[in-house]
Formats: structure tokens, sequence, C-alpha cells
């Protein structure tokens, strides 16, 4: 089962435990670390990917783990990040070496992406999502060609369900800083 960790510095305390989660999780093998610190400055984001990035290079039996940085190419390139991450909604962009990942809403978003994979939901309840779209539509998302990371209310109980759905992988925050998950 492939893994997408989000972040999010602030469920857990700050930075520095935040750079902890992060470097459990790369032990642990997850294949993607998405920065989505979205309330950095460029600096403050492009300080915190080298950090990321660092974290990684320390943990040299652990490479597989990819890093992308939130809605900003800019940083991602300027990094040596693997990728970046964008909203569904967002102009096209290629760039030749990076992973480009697209969040998707709907159906719709999910055929028009352009993106090497997608993240689809919220598939299951989650705090402050509301539309939910559940296993079906996530099937429906799953068999329109493209490979579809499962988002929204994932736990470790419904993981299963997102696979065998026809998900690539499952992503979230709290099912990889929320160890009750």
């Amino acid at each position: 089962m492939k893994r997408y960790y989000i972040t999010d510095r602030k469920a857990v305390g700050g930075f520095h435990p935040l750079l902890e989660v992060i470097r459990d999780q790369i032990h642990l093998g997850v294949d993607y670390i998405q920065i989505r610190e979205k309330d950095l400055s460029a600096r403050e984001l492009f300080e915190f990917t080298l950090a990321v990035l660092e974290v990684r290079g320390e943990m040299h039996n652990y490479p597989r783990t990819k890093i992308l940085v939130n809605s900003r190419a800019d940083v991602a390139v300027a990094t040596g990040a693997d990728g970046v991450h964008l909203p569904g909604d967002a102009p096209s962009l290629t760039l030749p070496g990076l992973i480009v990942v697209r969040s998707c809403h709907t159906l719709q978003e999910v055929a028009a992406a352009k993106a090497d994979f997608v993240t689809f939901g919220p598939v299951f309840a989650t705090p402050g999502k509301g539309n939910l779209l559940g296993i079906e539509q996530l099937r429906r998302a799953c068999n329109l060609g493209k490979p579809v990371y499962a988002l929204g209310g994932v736990n470790w109980d419904n993981a299963a369900d997102c696979l065998e759905a026809g998900a690539e992988g499952i992503a979230g925050i709290r099912l990889f800083q929320d160890p009750e998950l």
C-alpha cells in the first residue's frame, strides 16, 4: 500500500516535533511527504523544505520517500524537492524532472488533471471538510485512468476499502500524525 503523508506542524506542536514525525514516517517507508504549511512565507517554506530534505538525506537507507511542496513549484525547484502538489483548479504546469500531483474533489477534476497522480476526497467524514464523496465516487475516480490516492477521513480500518475501490494508495494528515488512528 502506498502512503502519502501531508504535514501539519500546528497539530504536532511546531517545526521540531514535525521534523521528528517526518523522520519517523521516512523510517516507516512512507512514499510521499507533502509539505503543506500554507501560512509560511516563501523564505520560511524554502528553509523548512531544506530541513526536511536534510532529514531524508541523513537516512541513507530510506531514499525512496519523495518530498513534495504544496502549491510552490518555485520552492520545489529551488530546494531540489521531488515535486509539487497543486490544487485541482491551478493552471497546468509541466516541470521536467518534477512530480506533479493535483488535489481533486470531483470526477471532472480527475479526468482533466494534468498530473502524475491525484489525491481525491474527502472520501470519508473528516473535520472541517464537507461534501463527502464516498467509496463509490472513489471507485469511479480510480477508473478514469490516473493513479488516485484516497484522502479525507482515511484511517487504518478503512484503508483496505480504498484499495479495493482501486486507489493506488492512501493520503492524509491525521492518519500519519495521530497514532490513535
